[in-house]
């Protein structure tokens, strides 16, 4: 506690505003790429870039996570996010835009692939009792994606301001510099939680123990997902329903915002979800029929379909987003809980990092469907892996 108010409560306004950013920049980015003149691939290029940086931004995060206070490193991704926003509304470069994407935030997926997860994950499990991480990590999904939410609608406003300014990028501009003033706000929420130093003596994160062969599988599996989602990431979705059914701006900003609060509230159905069926169980068959509805909406004639099919999928997709996080800390021991985190988001951001400039490429095919319906049957792959691989495999609360 800090004062009167819950150290989660920081933590959660802190995911909150970063989110809020997050959620516009995904679907602002592949609209602002094309204005300066880039093509489909170039876009899915950088977003690679962005990806790949986060990678390794979070192992590095990771490394210095056993040695340094959370607190401490979540401040300075912070101002990497002030950093990332301020570079974003002055540059129009492409070569530099590509070097900003790769050190700095900016974040296409609008999604849990960012250098922020791993810290707030240890933070998160260390400040809750066993029987109560399912619905707090439910909770702090659900503060994400309402938030996330909120930001995809705002990505409009460059739409308005557009039409009463003589410079088309300005609003593009103002929002990549409200991106980093959200980032100096979180900083302000970070800095509220106590200073907590790992314990002394404490290894570097891929130094696992009893739980080691469980996480490598474990980031095996969600590598795999990662790299499926990374065909659809936000920014590339929305890139789609632009060149497939020429989409504006604002109806995709309203789309992008509905989906988020359909993902939202999907979060504590999972939470309840979990404590009737478990936690693989409720990650696994929700998780198939959303694949299967991106699959159909590849296949969509008209935008009303499509559309209806990935709202569908909304609503199911992110329930394993939750009950995964839950799951890793539960079936690792309580000292190797950070190093989880870190080792097995690692190597989703660098799976997640490498198929993006790949569907840039398949958007300019002939049938522009393919990376919906890849990264469909690739989850579908993973999920029946993933419940072959541990269902019987408890966290404690099941056994």
């Amino acid at each position: 506690m800090t004062g009167s108010v819950p150290v989660t409560a920081y933590l959660f306004a802190g995911r909150a505003l970063r989110d809020v950013g997050d959620g516009f920049v995904a679907v602002l980015l592949p609209a602002y790429l094309i204005a300066l003149g880039l093509t489909p691939l170039e876009v899915g290029i950088l977003a690679t870039a962005a990806l790949l940086g986060s990678a390794l931004l979070t192992l590095v995060v990771g490394y210095l996570g056993a040695r340094h206070d959370h607190r401490r490193l979540l401040l300075a991704a912070a101002c990497l996010m002030i950093a990332s926003g301020v570079a974003f509304a002055v540059v129009h470069d492409y070569a530099v835009l590509l070097m900003v994407a790769f050190a700095g935030t900016v974040n296409p997926s609008s999604g849990s692939v960012s250098v922020f997860v791993p810290l707030e994950h240890a933070v998160l499990a260390r400040e809750v009792e066993d029987r109560d991480r399912t619905r707090a990590f439910a909770r702090y999904s659900l503060v994400g994606a309402l938030a996330g939410s909120v930001g995809a609608l705002a990505a409009a406003v460059p739409d308005f301001v557009g039409t009463a300014a003589s410079d088309p990028l300005l609003g593009f501009k103002f929002m990549f510099a409200a991106y980093g003033a959200l980032g100096l706000a979180a900083a302000l929420m970070y800095a509220r939680v106590p200073p907590r130093p790992p314990a002394p003596g404490a290894g570097a994160p891929a130094a696992l123990g009893p739980s080691r062969r469980i996480v490598y599988k474990l980031a095996a599996l969600f590598s795999l997902d990662a790299f499926a989602g990374g065909f659809v990431v936000q920014s590339l979705l929305a890139l789609w329903l632009f060149e497939r059914f020429d989409m504006s701006l604002a109806a995709a900003s309203a789309f992008f915002f509905a989906s988020g609060v359909l993902a939202a509230f999907s979060f504590p159905v999972a939470a309840w979800l979990a404590r009737h069926i478990g936690l693989v169980n409720t990650m696994v068959f929700t998780h198939i029929p959303s694949s299967t509805c991106l699959i159909l909406a590849a296949f969509a004639p008209t935008l009303p379909v499509a559309l209806a099919l990935l709202l569908v999928r909304a609503a199911l997709s992110q329930m394993d987003v939750p009950t995964r996080s839950s799951y890793v800390m539960a079936v690792v021991t309580p000292p190797e809980r950070a190093a989880a985190a870190s080792v097995t988001s690692v190597p989703r951001s660098l799976a997640a990092a490498a198929s993006p400039a790949l569907a840039g490429g398949l958007l300019a095919a002939a049938f522009q469907g393919w990376p919906l319906v890849i990264c469909g049957a690739l989850k579908i792959a993973y999920d029946v892996l993933l419940l072959f691989q541990f269902r019987h495999v408890k966290p404690p609360e099941e056994r």
